[in-house]
């Protein structure tokens, strides 16, 4: 339900905030004791609390409970905390957001984790969180940004996304003062030097944008995107504090108190009912004769404080974001009444909503004549008494007790007075914490706990039964509670029975029943002579009774909501290990199977360098520009060819850069490699082969000789690279070309017939190739083919 005014935020613990951060459907705050909570909408986990349920109320982030926390900020999907040391830690939903929460990876986390890397030993003095990306400001100065990098509102010179911290270097060697995260645009006031001389140097902040620059919120003059932080040429004077980044808003602040808008002034953001967006414009009106000290930017609408703890807003109305009581739109500053009696000590602001920090104020008893609880006159023996909790001012039945940690006391772990209202707070606050504190000393043990408060209540009871041992038997009792209750019908009606007041014992009001206090303890005047139980005597254990049952009914479903928790988280770490089983005997299988690759890889790599040896022994054993005699069969493999038929006893293939040639001691050789399990070459002998071998054995011993003669006077030249022409010797020097052979890895069929035809008359006259047979001599086609 939206909330048209400001409204104290209800919390079942004591909180003394320090800082505050909102983002669109979370918030998060920091105490002065370096506590941090945060309540919402949770979304990927956004909230911290490693549970995936919506908070009403500020809950206490366990992870970071013994840590320190300094500040806080918080994106859409997002929340980042920095420590009094000076880490920074994230968590969030990550999954989708391109590296949002800085750890290198796109993986959602529940629960706070701290950021390392480029960020390691680094001292983080402020942070801004956008929806898609995050910018740090170090002490020393540095800028650091990651996250979606779309528009370059990372300011790294790229659209490039980056899931780790990464400085901006453009802004190396100036110190940054202040950065701001919009949608897809990002501020930051940056010190430069000014001055001609050098006695006169002194620095000055000033303003730079950079991103997404339309609708004019980079405040350019223009719509380009920036890729690197851009100095606001039109606001190069005034010397600049704060900045803070809308939708398609930039708001800055300068040390003189002014306070500076530009982009989109379609709700009337701007401040300014004149501005156009297209240039920064001054934030005049109610502002021009008031010194802003902060100043902070929602989606649409804008928020300052002033240095007289007024607060001030304008822009879009919708939802009551502004707090005036309505939902109307504010093209100017307006001040927000609710909280001009209120010692505001800083404001934040959502994406729709608006949240500022109260100081505690005490109520002067001078300006207030009754009691805030019973509303019945000070008078001389009515004292103003105030509360340290609430600062209100009660009378003494109204503020008779004392308690611990009162946000106003001067030690908090001492007891202080406090009205009746405060006191059941802060002893709830105190019973939650301790319940707290046992469930997380006592992880899983929920039987134990519920017996705990059992025997809690146990202890309660014998109290009562002991303050109700004043009673001789039960029959007594009983006449004695039917009294009471007669006497309380009487006394709501009139005043005649107790000289308690009327307003403190009315049903429903949020103070709780005088008849507690020490005033109403006292016995009523006799009015007859018969006695008769005083009301307080019996009200007061009835009372207690009931507050021990509700807070017995509230742990225990509490308790049940704890279970029901724990056994949904069984259930999933159920899911889980059968998922990890199941992906664990797919990792095994496909270990396997790269073993067994592995294994038919290294037996393929040992049989190729086998291969490869015997080839370039055999290789080393041929003479140069000579073929020798193979026997044996030859390759059947794609990178090899068979010989020509016209010489049937030799062979010297050089085609597609490889050679292979055989002796006469590889015959029978028979192998095969593989590669990857799915690619063979065989090497096979061939029975014809075999066959013509025999025959050529059996031949008579002059055939062999001329054979061998013919043979030997052979030879093989290589003119250039991938071309091979055989010669036969004859008598007187003369050599006949025989034939040419071309690679067909460096040679297709016409560039060997154009190479021919071009450097034919070459080779006769190179080779002293006899001419008789000129015409006749060509390309062997075969040779081409292969």
């Amino acid at each position: 339900m939206d909330s048209l005014l400001p409204k104290a935020s209800e919390s079942t613990v004591v909180l003394d905030v320090q800082n505050i951060a909102c983002g669109g459907r979370h918030a998060a705050l920091v105490t002065k004791q370096g506590e941090i909570f945060s309540w919402g909408e949770e979304s990927g986990g956004r909230l911290g609390h490693g549970v995936d349920s919506d908070v009403l109320h500020p809950k206490l982030i366990e992870a970071l409970s013994n840590i320190n926390i300094e500040f806080v900020a918080c994106g859409e999907y997002h929340t980042c905390a920095v420590t009094l040391s000076g880490d920074l830690y994230t968590w969030g939903d990550g999954t989708y957001n391109f590296g949002l929460l800085g750890h290198g990876n796109e993986v959602s986390h529940w629960v706070p984790k701290r950021v390392n890397g480029p960020l390691e030993g680094i001292h983080v003095s402020s942070i801004s969180c956008g929806p898609w990306h995050t910018a740090v400001v170090a002490s020393a100065g540095q800028l650091f940004t990651f996250g979606d990098g779309t528009f370059g509102v990372l300011g790294h010179g790229d659209r490039k996304s980056v899931s780790i911290p990464r400085e901006v270097e453009s802004l190396k060697g100036l110190r940054t003062v202040r950065a701001a995260c919009g949608v897809w645009h990002s501020a930051a006031v940056v010190e430069v030097m000014v001055g001609n001389s050098s006695s006169s140097n002194c620095s000055s902040g000033k303003l730079f944008t950079w991103g997404d620059g339309d609708k004019g919120r980079l405040g350019h003059g223009d719509k380009e995107a920036k890729l690197v932080p851009t100095c606001v040429a039109a606001l190069v004077e005034p010397n600049f504090c704060q900045v803070a980044c809308g939708h398609s808003l930039t708001v800055a602040l300068t040390t003189s108190g002014h306070v500076y808008t530009m982009g989109s002034p379609v709700y009337g953001q701007l401040g300014n009912p004149h501005a156009d967006g297209k240039l920064p414009t001054r934030v005049e009106g109610k502002l021009s004769k008031s010194f802003v000290d902060e100043i902070a930017c929602g989606a649409y609408h804008v928020a300052v404080l002033t240095s007289k703890t007024e607060v001030y807003t304008w822009g879009k109305g919708a939802n009551g974001r502004l707090g005036h009581g309505d939902s109307d739109d504010r093209n100017f500053p307006l001040l927000v009444e609710a909280l001009k009696d209120k010692q505001v000590k800083s404001i934040a602001c959502g994406t729709n909503f608006t949240a500022a920090i109260c100081l505690h104020k005490w109520v002067s008893g001078v300006d207030q004549s009754m009691c805030s609880g019973c509303r019945l006159p000070f008078n001389f023996k009515r004292k103003r008494h105030n509360c340290y909790h609430c600062g209100l001012v009660f009378c003494h039945s109204c503020s008779s007790k004392k308690s611990l940690k009162a946000s106003m006391a001067p030690n908090p772990n001492k007891s202080y007075r406090v009205c009746d209202n405060c006191s059941n707070k802060l002893r709830k606050a105190i019973a939650t914490d301790a319940s707290s504190q046992s469930f997380v000393n006592r992880r899983g043990s929920v039987n134990h706990g519920s017996n705990e408060f059992i025997e809690k209540d146990e202890k309660l009871d014998s109290r009562f039964r002991a303050q109700l041992a004043r009673f001789s038997s039960m029959e007594s009792l009983k006449q004695a509670e039917s009294r009471s209750k007669r006497n309380k019908k009487l006394e709501f009606n009139s005043s005649r029975v107790s000289p308690v007041p009327n307003g403190a014992s009315v049903p429903g009001s949020r103070i709780v029943s005088r008849a507690t206090s020490p005033i109403s303890r006292r016995p009523s005047p006799p009015r007859s002579t018969t006695p008769t139980p005083t009301l307080g005597g019996l009200t007061s254990p009835k009372i207690v009774v009931d507050d021990a049952k509700r807070t017995n009914e509230s742990l225990s479903q509490e308790v049940i909501k704890l279970r029901a928790q724990v056994q949904n988280l069984t259930r999933k770490a159920q899911l889980q290990e059968v998922e990890l089983e199941r992906t664990t005997k797919q990792l095994q299988e496909a270990i396997a199977i790269a073993g067994e690759e592995t294994a038919k890889c290294k037996a393929a790599k040992e049989v190729i360098k086998s291969l490869t040896a015997q080839l370039k022994d055999m290789a080393e054993r041929l003479p140069v520009g000579a073929a020798r005699n193979i026997k044996s069969p030859f390759f059947t493999s794609p990178a090899l060819t068979t010989p020509s038929d016209d010489v049937p006893n030799a062979s010297f293939d050089c085609l597609d850069g490889q050679i292979a040639s055989e002796g006469s001691d590889t015959n029978g050789l028979n192998s095969q490699v593989q590669s990857n399990g799915s690619s063979a070459t065989s090497i096979r002998t061939s029975g014809h082969n075999k066959q013509g071998h025999l025959e050529a054995t059996a031949r008579n011993g002059s055939r062999k000789k001329e054979v061998e003669s013919n043979h030997e006077a052979e030879r093989v030249e290589q003119d250039e690279p991938g071309v091979y022409i055989t010669f036969a010797s004859l008598p007187g020097g003369v050599k006949d070309l025989k034939r040419v052979r071309f690679s067909r890895k460096r040679f297709s069929e016409k560039q060997a017939e154009q190479w021919w035809a071009e450097n034919r008359a070459r080779v006769y006259e190179q080779y002293n190739v006899l001419m008789i047979d000129k015409s006749s001599v060509g390309v062997d086609s075969e040779d081409l083919a292969r």
